[in-house]
């Protein structure tokens, strides 16, 4: 029988339920205050696209601690009481103009370019990073090689992981995203080369996944089953932008399997080109392996701001939703464009990523 879902149809995540199948993708910036604090202009810029039609909004990643988390100077937080007040006017905006928010929360690892409360930085292991820091975000030179992560601090980030998603309930979120992507810390114990850790957390694909499980089990058991969860997931780091997995398929079955069993409600994963293969041994890409494998709702994301590839993604079951993040800098209104049959604008990084600006804006 043929899949007869379309773009804009109702669907649910958990407990939530979106007006229709398109949101807009974390984005990092750096528009916060030094403290962490949302500002009014962050709500305005939130509030924009829930105007333009979007269903659901996934915030920036948000430092988790007063440790180790926070990746760039001028990052929001949700630690305090007053990063979550902040927040809340945010929420409350967007709520009123009928979309639904997740936040997102974000450890750093090895790839912190500015953390207010340390200097050094921690990951699986004291490898250091490829590449340079992210000259977008104020970073300059290389990164830092960090120091291992104790055992005591592992549990310390699962705290911290936890504290923040009450927080982020206790502001009025619909949902919380783990950033386990990109590199960051989570990403750090999945992926091979970085992760050279002898314990239970390292070695096999299936010891460098137990960090990210045993984080969302325990958001899980902390804020009950009626707040929505979901885990960002990628290949590719900001800093090693070709990585693939070198278990292949194998990897994802091994990766998606352990995380649709963990409590979550999504598995969000983004790719360069989110309907290309994921591996050169199949045609399938990593969103439908995500459906495969981990048997949960699957948020793609990738270079689908052409109206034909993001209902392709969701005709061809390979994604429940889809999400944009310079589709949706460059139309704000994205959603109500493409249903009233309006052109789409092209996006322009030199609108965006202005040197030297307060607001930077990046999908990653």
């Amino acid at each position: 029988m043929a899949n007869t879902k379309s773009l804009f149809e109702t669907v649910t995540l958990g407990k939530t339920t979106l007006d229709h199948r398109v949101g807009v993708s974390p984005m990092t910036r750096i528009s916060a205050t030094s403290e962490g604090l949302v500002t009014d202009q962050m709500g305005s810029y939130y509030t924009s696209f829930a105007r333009g039609g979007f269903g659901l909004i996934i915030t920036e990643g948000n430092y988790i601690d007063d440790k180790y988390s926070q990746t760039y100077f001028d990052q929001s937080g949700i630690v305090y009481d007053n990063q979550v007040q902040a927040w809340k006017k945010t929420v409350d905006a967007v709520h009123q103009e009928g979309a639904k928010i997740f936040m997102q929360l974000q450890h750093s690892g090895a790839i912190s370019q500015g953390n207010r409360f340390v200097q050094e930085t921690i990951a699986p292991s004291a490898v250091q990073p490829k590449g340079e820091q992210l000259a977008m975000y104020l970073g300059e030179g290389p990164f830092q090689t960090p120091r291992e992560a104790t055992r005591g601090e592992i549990q310390e980030v699962i705290n911290g992981f936890v504290h923040a998603a009450k927080n982020a309930k206790s502001a009025g979120f619909d949902g919380i995203e783990i950033h386990g992507a990109n590199g960051y810390l989570l990403d750090g114990f999945l992926t091979d080369y970085t992760n050279q850790r002898t314990d239970e957390y390292g070695g096999s694909t299936g010891n460098r996944v137990r960090l990210l499980v045993e984080v969302a089990k325990a958001i899980r058991e902390a804020v009950g089953k009626d707040f929505t969860i979901g885990i960002r997931i990628s290949q590719a780091k900001v800093n090693d932008y070709a990585h693939k997995w070198a278990g292949g398929e194998q990897d994802a079955e091994i990766i998606f399997g352990q995380l649709g069993q963990a409590g979550l409600d999504y598995v969000h994963v983004t790719e360069h080109k989110a309907w290309e293969p994921a591996f050169d041994t199949s045609e399938a890409s990593l969103a439908s392996l995500a459906k495969k494998y981990g048997n949960i709702p699957v948020i793609a994301n990738g270079h689908l701001e052409n109206p034909d590839k993001a209902r392709e993604m969701i005709k061809n079951d390979e994604a429940d939703v889809v999400t944009l993040g310079k589709g949706a800098l460059a139309n704000h209104d994205w959603v109500n464009k493409v249903k009233n049959g309006e052109p789409l604008a092209a996006f322009k990084p030199e609108e965006v990523l202005r040197p030297n600006a307060k607001i930077k804006e990046f999908e990653v």
